[in-house]
C-alpha cells in the first residue's frame, strides 16, 4: 500500500505530505520503517529537498541482472 502510493505520487511530495495521502492510516514510525526500507533496497530515493521520488525499474534490473559479473 505504501509502495503503490509512493509509485502513484512520485516526485511530488515530502515524507509527511505522503504519508497524509495514504488511503488507510499507517502509524508515523512503521512508516518510517518501510521508508527506510525502500531506499535501502534502491525502490526509491530522496532529493535534497526532501521529495520522495520512485526510482524502482524492473525492466533495468532484469538486463543487470543478466550482464556477467566482474571479478577482481
Amino acid at each position: 500500500m505504501i509502495e503503490k502510493t509512493i509509485e502513484e505520487y512520485s516526485g511530488e511530495f515530502n515524507k509527511t505530505q505522503l504519508w497524509k495521502k495514504l488511503p488507510k492510516k499507517v502509524m508515523w514510525q512503521t512508516y518510517l520503517v518501510v521508508l527506510d526500507y525502500l531506499e535501502n533496497i534502491n525502490k526509491i530515493a530522496f532529493d535534497r529537498n526532501g521529495i520522495v521520488g520512485y526510482i524502482w525499474n524492473p525492466k533495468l534490473a532484469k538486463i543487470f541482472m543478466k550482464r556477467p559479473r566482474i571479478k577482481l
